[in-house]
């Protein structure tokens, strides 16, 4: 067992420093773009990695939860289904945004929440519990949720079709996600130790996974990004701003406690990215592409710094401080 204990250190020690792989890989994806490009034609694989490893942290119980605590799972997807894409959309037309840009926001913003968001919840003493479910709520609902918002805010300006975004969707997402969970059962049932195992080194394995999509996505997209105007990163900035903002205040506004209002911030402001990403070298120009990459590197950033404020408040630790996932 002290080797499941040694990777369980290593899983918590990647989890709890990803942004510091991610901006050292960003920033050598940057300086060595030929290195990291190649790795551009495996996003939607390596994504679909991620997405196992999230089916594997879930349990019969955590979806349980959806029925011991409706309310608040609802009202947490709620705002992320209808906060963060007219958020998104109001952006784009405020700032002005090429629509070829722009419509990688609105991806971003349809986006299911990201695992990165448990991550931060954990680290940030809200309630991981109620993170993880909504998280799974949320991808669970995204082949429908996802392509529904994209149709309706982009319309005439694309091309592609609700069920092509669907199925690409429940490939990428939701059948790794189930999978993940059917594993993960019998493990549970048939080999509890592997499922220890796997549950420790996994974090890692995702951080990972995570760090070369954002590096291959930042590779191919240098000259893109050392050109973005200060308009294109206000846009990721406020994006973000305003899901931590919308999560934690309606959290509060509706009687949410502390905890469960900081893990609602982090489920509304920190989308699945890594999704956008995917969809867009999928489906639409590649220039979509780069306000995801942004938005993964960004909302990591700000994340782990509110994370930081909130350990340093007054407001008291959560008692389920037991699960961490890899990062999206």
């Amino acid at each position: 067992m002290s080797d499941v204990g040694t990777l369980e250190r290593i899983g918590q020690f990647t989890s709890k420093y990803f942004v510091v792989w991610m901006l050292i890989a960003s920033a050598a994806a940057l300086y060595a773009p030929g290195v990291f490009a190649p790795a551009g034609a495996y996003i939607s694989p390596i994504l679909g990695i991620i997405m196992l490893g999230m089916g594997l942290t879930l349990t019969p119980a955590d979806f349980r939860r959806v029925l011991e605590r409706p309310r608040d799972v609802l009202i947490g997807s709620a705002v992320q289904w209808v906060a963060m894409p007219l958020a998104a959309y109001l952006l784009v037309l405020a700032l002005g945004l090429p629509w070829e840009i722009g419509l990688g926001l609105l991806l971003v913003g349809a986006a299911p929440g990201g695992t990165a968001s448990n991550v931060m919840t954990y680290l940030g003493r809200g309630d991981v519990a109620l993170s993880v479910t909504i998280t799974s709520v949320t991808t669970i609902a995204a082949p429908l949720v996802m392509p529904a918002w994209v149709i309706l805010l982009a319309g005439e300006s694309i091309t592609v079709t609700f069920g092509e975004l669907a199925t690409q969707i429940v490939l990428i997402v939701l059948i790794p996600v189930v999978a993940g969970l059917v594993i993960r059962s019998l493990l549970d049932a048939y080999a509890p130790t592997a499922a220890k195992v796997g549950l420790s080194i996994f974090p890692a394995i995702s951080v990972v996974a995570i760090v070369v999509i954002v590096a291959a996505i930042v590779a191919l997209n240098v000259e893109e990004i050392w050109a973005a105007s200060a308009v294109v990163l206000l846009a990721v900035v406020a994006h973000n701003a305003i899901g931590l903002g919308a999560g934690y205040g309606v959290g509060r506004a509706t009687g949410m406690s502390e905890d469960r209002s900081r893990a609602c911030a982090f489920e509304v402001g920190m989308q699945n990215s890594g999704l956008a990403v995917a969809l867009a070298v999928a489906f639409f120009d590649p220039i979509a592409a780069l306000i995801p990459a942004l938005f993964s590197v960004w909302h990591n950033v700000s994340g782990s710094a509110l994370a930081n404020y909130f350990t340093r408040s007054e407001g008291g630790p959560v008692a389920d401080h037991e699960r961490s996932v890899g990062a999206d």
